[in-house]
Formats: C-alpha cells, structure tokens, sequence
C-alpha cells in the first residue's frame, strides 16, 4: 500500500548540526576535447545543486537523536526540507548584516507587482544570478529607490516572491536583503546509527541534495 507524503516541508534541519556540515554547490560540464587541442565545455544544467554531508556536523548522541527523528519526520527521501548552509546564508557578504539595498532584484515598470528574490555571485554580465525561494521571512528587507519600505508589500517566505500591494513606479529599482536556507531531501533511504561506533569516533555519513521545490 502507497501512501501520499507531502513533497516539501518547511521545517528546518537541526541548525546546530548544519553549521558543521561539510558541502557544497557542484557543477555538471561536459569536456569534449577536439581534435585541434582545444576543449568543447558545456554546462548541462543553468543552476548548481548544492549538496552536503550532515554527519561532519554531529557533534553528540543528542545531535544523532535529533537527526533521527528529523529523519523519521521527513519519511526519509520523499520529503525536502530547510537546510541553513553553514557559509552562505544571507544575502550580504560572509560575516556581515543584510541590509535592503543588497540584491537587485528588479526595476518597476509601472504594471508588475511581484518579484522573485535572487542573490548574484560576481559582477556584471558574468555573475551567477541564483534564485532563492526559501527566505527566512523574518529576516527580508525590502527597498524602492533606495528607500526601505515595511508597508504594501508582503514576501512568502515558501517561495522567495515579493508582492507589492501596487506595483512600483517605472524606471524604480527594487532591491532586498535577507536571511535564507536551501531546499533539500535526504539522499538516502536508510539512516545507519552505531551508537558503539560513534562512541569511538566514527561519524555516521548524512547526505543531503538540493531540490528545486
């Protein structure tokens, strides 16, 4: 007998094991190497998928247990979750404060009355614009022309887009700044715990994959 599970939840992986996870964006390029010497290089997906290892972040046998009912409450791999990246997780340089004049996030034409959250990486027309659909809703600050605005516009924090009550002038730059997370799943199906293991040093591995929810 199947049984439907729900495909995201927005419950959050325990934060003190995620800040000692090990992990990271990886990229997908296929080399072809012709015949010349030269090299044939192409990304076969527009994004990165960041994955990461859960168990370089269990410190305890209160982490494991708080990992396995996290575990348990997910069903395993059907159901992704929030994940906070332990080196990048606001939307200003490492180490700093978000502010509402961080990311571009659109320019108002007059008609248009929402806008999706995105943080660049690099400058110019080379940077990596990657979306971000899991804010923590709390956190985000939002700026017309340079002026941050708390009223006539809410974000949904389960999706990244930001909704004006009336759409922002034409020519008017939209910027934001926010905390954020990264959608996940585990990658795996059966969460192997050792107590003795542990005990004698052995982290048990925890893979996580990023999701597009």
């Amino acid at each position: 007998m199947t049984m439907a599970i729900e495909a995201f939840s927005e419950a959050r992986f325990p934060l003190r094991v995620s800040f000692g996870t090990s992990g990271g964006p990886e990229r997908r390029t296929e080399i072809v190497r012709l015949s010349t010497g030269f090299e044939h290089r192409n990304q076969r997906h527009r994004h990165s998928v960041r994955r990461y290892d859960a168990g370089s972040g269990v410190r305890s046998l209160a982490d494991l247990v708080a990992v396995l009912d996290f575990f348990e409450a997910r069903r395993g791999r059907p159901t992704g979750f929030r994940f906070r990246d332990p080196l990048d997780w606001r939307s200003c340089a490492y180490g700093g404060s978000p502010s509402a004049l961080d990311q571009a996030i659109g320019v108002g034409d007059g008609v248009t009355t929402e806008f999706a959250l995105v943080k660049r990486y690099g400058l110019g027309t080379e940077a990596y614009v990657r979306p971000i659909a899991k804010p923590a809703g709390d956190t985000v600050r939002i700026a017309v022309d340079g002026s941050e605005v708390a009223v006539g516009m809410a974000v949904d924090p389960a999706t990244g887009i930001v909704a004006f009550a009336a759409p922002p002038a034409e020519g008017a730059a939209i910027t934001a700044g926010y905390d954020f997370d990264v959608p996940v799943r585990f990658d795996m199906d059966q969460l192997t715990v050792n107590v003795a293991a542990f005990e004698a040093g052995e982290i048990p591995s925890i893979p996580l994959i990023e999701v597009r929810p």
